[in-house]
């Protein structure tokens, strides 16, 4: 089972909403997957085969996962696309 971190600048709200909606999208694709959401620099230390975040932490986020970039993280259309094109 692959792991997923969600990451957000401070690992509250936005990374939080971005893994709920990450859990949504791979429910509906029937991708099982332990998912969960930190802050940039918590990041770096925590074990994941994904990253999901915004291009605009990527030069922060110290890590050797996959990393997937995502502008928006209530679009499920756009979270979809980019977990379709890692994940299958």
């Amino acid at each position: 089972m692959k792991n997923i971190l969600c990451v957000c600048g401070l690992g509250q709200g936005s990374s939080l909403l971005l893994r709920m909606n990450v859990e949504e999208v791979l429910k509906e694709m029937g991708i099982k997957a332990n998912v969960d959401n930190a802050d940039v620099s918590s990041a770096s230390s925590m074990k994941a085969d994904y990253i999901i975040s915004n291009k605009v932490f990527a030069g922060e986020i110290r890590s050797d996962a996959k990393k997937i970039f995502v502008e928006n993280y209530f679009d499920k259309d756009e979270i979809r696309s980019a977990l379709s094109k890692e994940l299958l």
